[in-house]
Formats: structure tokens, sequence, C-alpha cells
């Protein structure tokens, strides 16, 4: 009489559901060790969040220092016009917002200088070299962090700032007998929320050569990385304005670092039917058909490629 064993072969899986999950373990793994440089380098460098919020804790102190003058302002103004009382009430929103975004900036560059060349260093290349996770990881990792990852951070600090400065608002309005509901009303905040998000994705794209530029230098420069990625541009334009009495590549350089807005937003001109709107109009098929979005990501990922071949091969410093 034959009988049916209950036993499993060893290294089998139990179920279904246990072959299931070692699949997606498979498809995951490759993926960890980005995942975990990434939220090693938010653990090493606080600044990503600090310097954000910092900016806007100087935005609040001084918004409430101002508080009252603009109040009154915003009374006349809603007394003539709930437009007018709207424009007046979404600039200091978008006040904000650009230093916020300005601060975040700062703190992408000064990453990237040090991103790759504090490691050799310190010689705790040595030490990361010994783990398990390729230079094309890391070095992706860390241009992830001002690409990815130093948005996302804004745009949370961002819209918590805003919050605060409608609660502050509301009680200006309600301490000078105005209707607090103005702040809900006048200010197109749908619109205000959708243009901060374009925006930080915009500038992102529109930074990522300075950026990648930046983590290039830090690779291969011995020291001072800032000097090194400052000056030969600057060099090459004196140069050129020498040479042939152009400037070029000055334009080319200051279109890159101002150029975001530009490319990425239409704004009205002067006498049309919307020129008192204090939004500018997102223009997303003019932004993707902007040659210089295209060739500047074609030379951060030329320039992302060299950081990877020099921290292969450089040694600690």
């Amino acid at each position: 009489m034959s009988t049916f064993s209950d036993t499993v072969p060893d290294g089998a899986p139990d179920s279904a559901f246990d072959q299931g999950a070692t699949a997606a373990q498979s498809v995951l793994a490759p993926t960890r060790p980005f995942y975990w440089s990434v939220r090693r380098e938010l653990w090493e460098h606080r600044a990503f969040y600090l310097g954000p919020l910092i900016a806007g804790g100087v935005v609040l102190f001084g918004l409430v220092l101002s508080v009252i003058n603009v109040s009154h302002h915003l009374h006349g103004a809603w007394q003539d016009k709930m437009r007018g009382a709207g424009e007046l009430l979404a600039i200091p929103y978008g006040v904000a917002a650009f230093a916020i975004l300005a601060t975040a900036i700062i703190v992408g560059v000064f990453y990237c200088l040090g991103a790759l060349h504090n490691e050799r260093r310190d010689r705790s290349l040595l030490f990361w070299k010994s783990l398990p996770v390729s230079d094309l990881t890391t070095v992706l990792a860390k241009a992830a962090m001002p690409l990815v990852v130093l948005p996302v951070v804004t745009f949370a600090i961002i819209l918590a700032t805003q919050m605060v400065m409608v609660v502050l608002n509301t009680l200006a309005l309600v301490l000078h007998g105005m209707d607090p509901a103005m702040t809900f009303t006048a200010v197109p905040w749908g619109r205000m929320t959708l243009v901060l998000a374009y925006g930080l994705v915009a500038v992102s794209l529109w930074w990522a050569p300075v950026y990648a530029w930046l983590l290039l230098v830090s690779a291969w420069a011995k020291r001072a990385p800032f000097l090194w990625a400052v000056l030969p541009p600057l060099a090459l334009c004196l140069v050129e304005k020498i040479a042939f009495d152009t400037g070029n590549l000055w334009s080319v350089i200051t279109y890159r670092l101002g150029g975001a807005f530009e490319a990425a937003f239409s704004y009205p001109q002067k006498g049309d039917e919307v020129a008192h709107d204090v939004l500018p109009h997102i223009d997303l098929g003019g932004f993707l058909a902007t040659p210089g979005l295209w060739s500047g990501l074609v030379f951060a990922v030329a320039c992302i490629a060299g950081a990877v071949w020099f921290r292969r091969n450089r040694e600690p410093i």
C-alpha cells in the first residue's frame, strides 16, 4: 500500500507565495545598493533639508515682521478689486518659493563639488570601495541627490512654508476686520502648486549639466574643486573675448545658469489681457523643444560617465 509523503525536498519553496517572494527579491536585489546609497547620502548630508528649512524660516520671520503693513495694503486692494488683492496676496508665496529654491540650488552645487572629492581626501574611499557597490551605482546615487531628492525635499518644504504663511495671513486679515476667506479665494492655489512642481522639475533638468560637471570635477581634482570648476570656463570666455571679440561662450554659460524659467514658461507681454497675472504660464511643449535642454542632458550624461571612470581609477589624495 502506497502512502503520500508530507515532506518537502530541501531547498524547494514551501508555497507559491514563497516562490513569488523569491522572484520579487531577485528583481529588487539590483536596486537595493542604489537605494541604500541614496539613503547614505541623506544621512551624511543634512544640508539637503536643513538649508531649505532655514531659508523657509527666514522667510517666515520676515513675514511676521511685515504682516501688519502688508495687511493694510491688502485692505485697500480688496476695496478696489478682488483680483488686485489676489495678486498682492500671491506675491509673498512666490518670493518664499524662489528664496527656498535658490538656497536648494546652492546646497546642490556645494554638495556636488564635495561628493566625490571629500571621500578621496579623507580616504573613506577605500572603505566604500570594499563594499559590494559598483562605481556606477555610487555616482548615480550622488547624481540623484541634486537631480531627484533635492527637488522633492524642496517641494515639500515650500508647501509647508506656504501653509504657515496662510495661517499668518489669515490671522492678519482677522485682526484687521477683513474676510479671512480672501486668502483661499483670491489666490489660485491649484495653479500655484502646479507651477511650483513643474518649475522644480524644469530647473532640475536644466541644471543637470551643471551638477554633472561639478561631479566630474569633484572626481578628478586633487584639491580646490571649486576653482577647477569655475576658472577654466571663465578662462575660455576670456580667451574668446581677446581672440575673437565675441562672448558666445559667456552667453551659453549665463543662459544655462539663468535660463530655466525662460525656457520652461511663457510670460505675458505688457498690454495683454492677462498682463495682471503674476504667475507664469507653463510651456511644456516649448521647453521640450528647446535644443539647450537636450544638449545639456547629453553633456550631463558624458560628465557622469567621466565621473564614474575617475572614481574607478583615482586613488585617495
